[in-house]
């Protein structure tokens, strides 16, 4: 039987599970089919600070938020509408977060007592009135992703990595998504392991599946599209977005570009994009430290390239002396600092916009720097440019403001003619300069002695006396 459609205007999902359950990737892939269906969307992901923490504690816990709707949206939105929930860590670490008489999606298979105890349950969730007030549906993902690939070449472990495809194509189903370019995307990110694109393809088959035939889900949700002004549409983050502004600036303005970088969380991934990019005539410099990045891009300006270096909180502090001399040399120079959680490395994967005031003020003597800062993941793009824009016409250095907020969410971008784009060309002086050092005044003659006094210098006799060498 054909199950009821309910029709809603927005909805916030978010996936959460361990680091090694692929909720960034599933995610992401929803965020993708949600995106061609033409939804108006922000996505925000959230990465766990620590380095290999220990399977099913609250550290490592990963998730993946996504705001769609029919209108314009501005943020990933506060309180989820609906949590899945991987394990017993997602779920406590979340929970409080979706909004009274919200769904809970939660995989049973990992409500072990040993996984319980982890995270501080006394007591199994599931199974008391702790989580009355929502919509519960406990699902064992697991065992049904494993059954649904038997039969194939694949060992357990791979079958059991498999549940996320089968939750992202349970979620494809319940909110009515396009599923063409997941199941085409999968082909290609396993093309050389025949065996596990089968295994992702029949899983996320198998989700699917299970959506339409169970009864845990009674209705469906479908969110229609967003009216847009018509134009060639793409989903992309802010790094992504601001790294094109960036070829897109060298294009117009004639100059090539040069990244001097430090590998930085959450800078890197610009570093990344712009390494695929060559053929616009882009080099990237994967310096030994930030000194070094920045005093790289800093001689790339000084040969007529548009030097950019890319950092976040900790690296601005290690470059504020390079920023100091670009300004003393007028130099068109691009500092794009990705913020997060403060100077230290502690949280590296924490949003915050933690360096405005060192943006403004971190220099010494008069050092005055523009900045330019982006209002969301698309802005980035607009905001590159704008950077150079100012960077090349006044011959100073820039600092591009942005965060990990801006750079790891996504949302539409209405793809610009590069005719529209801003004219950035920029002039050289071709003839030799019309100044000169001060000269040396001609010595006197004596003439008591008929000796010719020592010239004396431009210098006024004060700053002679202060022991200044001419």
């Amino acid at each position: 039987m054909a199950k009821e459609v309910q029709q809603r205007d927005r909805i916030i999902i978010r996936f959460a599970g361990d680091s090694g359950d692929g909720m960034q990737l599933t995610g992401d892939r929803f965020t993708s089919e949600t995106a061609e269906f033409g939804n108006d969307i922000s996505t925000l992901p959230d990465f766990p600070a620590e380095i290999r923490a220990p399977a099913g504690t609250l550290p490592g816990v990963s998730a993946f938020q996504l705001h769609f709707a029919d209108h314009d949206v501005m943020t990933p939105g506060d309180a989820p509408d609906v949590l899945v929930a991987m394990n017993p860590a997602a779920l406590r670490a979340n929970v409080a977060d979706v909004r009274v008489g919200g769904d809970l999606i939660v995989n049973t298979d990992e409500f072990t007592p040993r996984n319980l105890a982890k995270v501080g349950y006394a007591a199994n969730p599931l199974e008391d009135d702790s989580l009355s007030s929502f919509q519960v549906h406990p699902i064992p993902l697991t065992s049904l992703t494993v059954k649904a690939l038997e039969g194939l070449e694949v060992s357990r472990k791979d079958a059991e990595r498999a549940k996320n495809m089968f939750a992202l194509g349970m979620l494809s189903w319940l909110y009515n998504r396009p599923t063409d370019t997941t199941l085409a995307f999968l082909e290609r990110k396993f093309a050389k392991a025949p065996d596990l694109a089968r295994a992702n393809v029949t899983a996320f088959t198998a989700g699917w599946n299970f959506g339409e035939t169970t009864e845990a889900f009674t209705v469906r949700y479908e969110v229609k599209p967003a009216v847009m002004p018509p134009g060639l549409y793409r989903n992309v983050t802010g790094n992504t977005a601001l790294s094109y502004g960036l070829i897109a600036a060298s294009v117009r303005s004639g100059l090539p570009l040069f990244l001097g970088s430090y590998p930085i969380t959450p800078a890197s991934d610009i570093l990344h994009e712009l390494a695929k990019h060559k053929r616009f005539g882009v080099r990237t410099f994967q310096a030994e430290d930030e000194i070094a990045g920045i005093g790289a891009a800093l001689g790339a300006a000084f040969g007529g390239a548009i030097g950019v270096t890319t950092t976040s909180g900790p690296g601005v502090d290690l470059k504020s002396e390079a920023i100091g001399l670009a300004v003393t040399l007028e130099l068109p120079l691009l500092i794009c600092d990705i913020q997060r959680a403060g100077p230290s490395t502690g949280m590296p994967t924490k949003a915050e916009q933690s360096d405005l005031l060192l943006a403004m003020f971190g220099r010494h003597g008069e050092a005055p720097v523009p900045i330019v800062a982006p209002r969301s993941p698309s802005d980035c793009f607009h905001a590159a440019i704008e950077a150079a824009r100012i960077a090349v016409t006044y011959r100073t250095p820039v600092i591009l403001l942005s965060d990990g907020y801006l750079a790891n969410g996504a949302e539409p971008w209405a793809v610009p003619s590069s005719e529209d784009l801003p004219e950035l060309t920029v002039g050289f002086a071709t003839e030799a300069p019309r100044w000169a050092p001060a000269p040396r005044r001609a010595g006197r003659t004596s003439r008591a002695t008929g000796r010719t006094a020592r010239p004396s210098s431009a210098f006024p006799s004060t700053v002679r006396r202060a022991g200044c060498r001419r």
